[in-house]
């Protein structure tokens, strides 16, 4: 039961975290394509591991 609790609560960091890769890839996006391109590799990443730790 608490393993519930904790794989909720790094799911929501990781959301968290995601959604400031978002914010600074779009803010890149019109000055610099290649740190915009790292920022948003980096946040498909982690959006695979939320949907991992969403479907275990």
């Amino acid at each position: 039961m608490f393993g519930l609790f904790k794989n909720t609560s790094e799911v929501e960091k990781l959301q968290k975290k995601y959604e400031k890769l978002m914010k600074e890839w779009h803010a890149l996006s019109t000055t610099n394509r290649a740190e915009s391109d790292k920022k948003y590799a980096e946040a498909n990443k982690i959006q695979e591991q939320i949907e991992l730790l969403q479907n275990h």
